[in-house]
């Protein structure tokens, strides 16, 4: 019986050889640099793409003299500061090396570590605004952790010089829709090998690696010493650690997978099923389990129906239909805080038990709890002012903010009574205490301008007896509006909308 060998998929270095391939494209990207004055910005995650094409650009400056090196190199890596420690740790660390060792050899490039700003991090969209977790439909995260930071620095460049070059890691090879969309800008180019960018006016996009494999981009890897320095073998390690089945193979037939499947990102994703490189990293590794409670805390966030943690009014308050049920808002109070003590409670697990490098991690920083307890006391009204308590108790130490008085109304005596008034009715807790607390803020107020207005909108909010009563007068406004033209809707906000939910078919407010 005759088999067939499976066929080697084509390699990059197939017509020149290793080589040859690779000191084309180093002359190539010397070519590139030195055709013009528009500074170069560099996409550096730390992953083996990314690596890969930044050593490609070292190398390239190593081999001018110190007279050609005449335009700025900047490496930008954007922290969304809820990156898999690991990860996090080893870009930090090859940052600050990188610096070191281009200042020493004389080179133009600057490293930069971008994080996103204290609004718009993870935990105080989750914890403080009560978002609920990414969904593919509402993906409120890409664009404030990743894309911002870097978009905005990217314009800063484009300010100050006019251009700027954006050198990144990409690769048809990742998937078809990569393929599809680079091949795409690839019949656009305005100027030989650079691309537009279409959400970066003045901005072209150069792609060294566009052409090679997984595996191109390892062996070039493992053949070509890091220039800064870095070991590329302890990157292979941590991609090998993420593979599920613990193997990372370099030369692979086709049917081998390749250790390029392994994607690491934010520990918090919800986008994906499953988090497997964390998953891998434990399974792997047993110095890895001080992870477990990361990967624990991901999947309690990645539930299917979470309507029990969330209100049934949308984030301005109104209520909106679908299939005649309510769909849900932001996380509940009683969420949000059991989120932040779980979160806190982590932290100080990790630091107790964790190696060396994370016994002073921080999952969430003092300047994002402030942001969320702003957050909860002045746009939520929750003048109860829970975090300090939370903080202290979960970590065990004084919480380190500041002290806030200005916006608690009421003492805690007064709070308790006002509880025990109201009992289990939650809502019209909540519809006194904003009051009291708008009421408050008006006192000192010498022209009380907007008072009956926020008066108005928290009676609003604050109408209904409980979600049937809210869902009854929907369904009476819904069957009102199928009887008038449908020029008379009101549009709700689509932010309101997005949150993996289809659209509603109705709005109830009190005039239902």
């Amino acid at each position: 019986m005759i088999t067939s060998l499976p066929i080697r998929p084509r390699s990059a270095f197939d017509d020149l050889g290793f080589a040859g391939t690779v000191d084309a494209l180093v002359a190539q990207t010397q070519e590139l640099y030195r055709a013009d004055g528009v500074p170069w910005v560099i996409g550096y995650s730390g992953g083996k793409d990314s690596t890969a094409v930044l050593q490609i650009v070292w190398q390239a400056l190593q081999g001018l003299q110190p007279e050609q090196r005449t335009k700025p190199v900047h490496v930008i890596s954007t922290d969304t500061l809820v990156e898999n420690p690991v990860v996090a740790a080893w870009v930090t660390h090859s940052l600050e090396v990188m610096a070191e060792e281009a200042a020493a050899q004389g080179l133009p490039l600057t490293p930069h570590r971008l994080t996103p700003t204290v609004t718009d991090t993870f935990w105080v969209n989750l914890i403080g605004r009560g978002y609920p977790a990414p969904r593919p439909k509402f993906r409120w995260c890409t664009e404030r952790l990743k894309i911002k930071p870097s978009n905005a620095f990217i314009r800063d460049m484009v300010r100050s010089h006019g251009e700027a070059i954006l050198v990144l890691g990409t690769r048809k090879a990742e998937s078809s829709g990569r393929h599809a969309r680079m091949a795409a800008l690839e019949s656009r180019r305005v100027r030989d090998l650079l691309s537009p960018n279409d959400s970066l006016p003045n901005c072209l996009v150069y792609s060294p690696v566009e052409n090679w494999s997984n595996d191109d981009v390892w062996t070039f890897l493992m053949q070509t010493p890091n220039p800064w320095g870095y070991s590329n073998k302890e990157l292979l390690t941590m991609y090998q650690g993420a593979s599920p089945d613990g193997e990372c193979p370099l030369v692979v037939d086709a049917s081998t997978p390749s250790c390029g499947d392994s994607r690491f990102g934010c520990w918090t994703c919800t986008l994906v099923e499953k988090d497997k490189s964390m998953s891998a990293m434990i399974q792997n590794d047993e110095e890895k389990e001080w992870m477990l409670p990361l990967l624990e805390l991901r999947n309690e966030l990645d539930v299917a129906d979470d309507r029990h943690l969330r209100d049934f009014r949308r984030m301005n308050g109104s209520v909106q239909l679908f299939h005649d049920k309510t769909i849900p808002g932001p996380y509940k109070q009683s969420a949000r805080e059991d989120w932040l003590r779980r979160l806190l409670e982590a932290q100080a697990w990790i630091r107790e038990n964790g190696p060396d490098y994370v016994r002073s991690l921080d999952l969430i920083t003092t300047a994002e709890l402030e942001e969320i307890r702003r957050i909860w006391v002045v746009d939520k009204h929750e003048f109860e002012d829970h975090l300090p308590g939370i903080y202290e108790a979960a970590i065990g130490a004084p919480y380190p903010g500041k002290l806030l008085d200005e916006h608690l109304p009421l003492g805690a005596d007064m709070i308790s009574s006002l509880q025990e008034v109201v009992g289990e009715d939650r809502l019209h807790f909540e519809l006194v205490r904003e009051l009291l607390d708008i009421e408050q803020r008006h006192r000192s107020q010498v022209r009380r301008a907007g008072l009956f207005e926020s008066l108005e909108k928290a009676l609003r909010k604050g109408f209904y007896d409980d979600e049937a009563d809210a869902t009854m007068r929907a369904q009476k406004r819904k069957a009102a509006l199928e009887r008038v033209p449908a020029e008379h809707d009101r549009s709700p906000d689509p932010l309101d909308l997005a949150d993996g939910y289809a659209r509603p078919t109705a709005t109830a407010g009190p005039t239902s």
